[in-house]
């Protein structure tokens, strides 16, 4: 069981001389990553894509042709930029929502919704339902579905079909949608985030250049200052079986462990960066369309909707546990990225069937692509990316600018 949340330390909260000290220890910091960040579906690639006449980069011509969905292509312009990501009150849809689910399995659809669940405590599976047919109530519904299951998959889905400009409208209901600081977008579609793992064998090759496995576990653009909640994830072309999704839970994680372990990990505050996301980039002849950007979240975050514990690193982007030293931090942090990554009693893996949409809530789960075909076969998707809350320890922190000093957002 959690801590009750009152038992939860108070947070750290810095005056100007602490701010000072931390920021400059921060900056002396190495941010590397022990898992090599190589964005191959989602940057731009020099040894494979092209650049228009206009400077615009896009996918090789090839490559382009073959695709189904050219509106949700992805470029690259290199002149986009934007200055940092501010503080925004959010107000979780789901804290709207009738939990009576009214709307979306309304008594008119009965006996044409089936409804199973994927694994017993983590993700449900949904086959009757369309998006598009969804009411404002009833997407109050399907946010607070997806806190409570972590993970939604819906099957048999209309929704890309629609186009980027209705996808993108549809997403802010959930919220204040993120752009990403290097990923292409269709053009004049800057809210989507689009994976085009190219049909070549050498960019399947080197996926496992340095690493036994394709598994690339984490919980999206972390190091923002408000990371997202409720994301959307369409693959609208992929192999005939494989490029699976695996999710894990962590909220079930952080229940797993010792109550001593629970109350000492919940003082913690840990490091998140995007400067490794960013070289990555720059380094295949891409974009950054602001600079990289550091923030420190609480290392167990409570969920505003399920008000429920998280466990809230990843081995993408968590780089260090602020109290601890460098060495107490990397066995600290080592041990929960294992704990998540290595337990598959809190894991389950959503096999993309055609026209399916998988929603889940990235506060509460992480998730990992499959990489285990190898015929020359694209796998295209598309993201919408509402961003939440702040993360806090403690609820009454919720929407507050101040629960941490903005001196604390360092750019590295």
């Amino acid at each position: 069981m959690s801590p009750p949340l009152a038992q939860v330390a108070n947070p750290i909260l810095f005056d100007d001389s602490q701010i000072d000290i931390l920021t400059d220890g921060l900056k002396n910091l190495d941010y590397t990553s022990k898992q090599g960040y190589g964005n191959f579906d989602t940057h731009f690639y020099a040894g494979q894509d092209e650049v228009s006449p206009s400077g615009l980069l896009k996918i090789r011509k090839s490559y382009r042709e073959k695709s189904r969905y050219p509106d949700y292509l992805p470029t690259w312009d290199p002149t986009e930029k934007q200055g940092p990501l501010e503080f925004h009150k959010y107000y979780d849809p789901a804290l709207r929502a009738d939990p009576s689910f009214p709307n979306i399995f309304s008594k008119e659809k009965v006996g044409q919704i089936k409804v199973k669940k994927v694994t017993p405590k983590l993700g449900l599976e949904i086959n009757g339902i369309q998006l598009t047919d969804l009411s404002h109530a009833a997407k109050d519904e399907l946010a607070l579905l997806t806190a409570q299951k972590g993970v939604v998959i819906l099957r048999n889905q209309n929704f890309a079909d629609e186009g980027p400009d209705y996808v993108t409208d549809y997403g802010r209901h959930f919220g204040k949608l993120h752009i990403h600081q290097t990923s292409g977008h269709p053009q004049n579609n800057p809210e989507l985030h689009i994976t085009f793992r190219r049909p070549d064998a050498d960019e399947f090759s080197r996926v496992f250049d340095n690493s036994t496995s394709s598994g690339g576990w984490h919980t999206d653009v972390s190091y923002e200052l408000q990371p997202p909640s409720y994301t959307f994830f369409d693959v609208i072309e992929g192999p005939d079986g494989g490029g699976d999704t695996l999710f894990a839970d962590t909220i079930e994680a952080f229940n797993r462990l010792s109550k001593p372990l629970q109350d000492f990990l919940s003082t913690l505050h840990v490091i998140h960066s995007s400067k490794e996301q960013a070289e990555n980039s720059q380094s295949q002849g891409g974009i950054q369309r602001r600079a990289p950007v550091t923030h420190i979240h609480p290392l167990v975050r409570v969920h505003p909707v399920l008000k429920k514990k998280c466990l809230y690193v990843n081995r993408a982007f968590s780089r260090k546990i602020v109290e601890l030293k460098r060495q107490e931090s990397e066995s600290v942090l080592e041990f929960l990225y294992n704990l998540v990554e290595s337990s598959h009693d809190l894991q389950l893996r959503a096999k993309w069937e055609p026209r399916t949409v998988v929603i889940w809530d990235n506060r509460r789960v992480q998730h990992s692509a499959v990489i285990d075909w190898e015929e020359p076969i694209h796998r295209h998707a598309f993201r919408i990316t509402p961003q939440a809350e702040r993360p806090v320890e403690d609820l009454k922190f919720l929407n507050d600018e101040n629960y941490y000093p903005s001196s604390l957002t360092l750019n590295v």
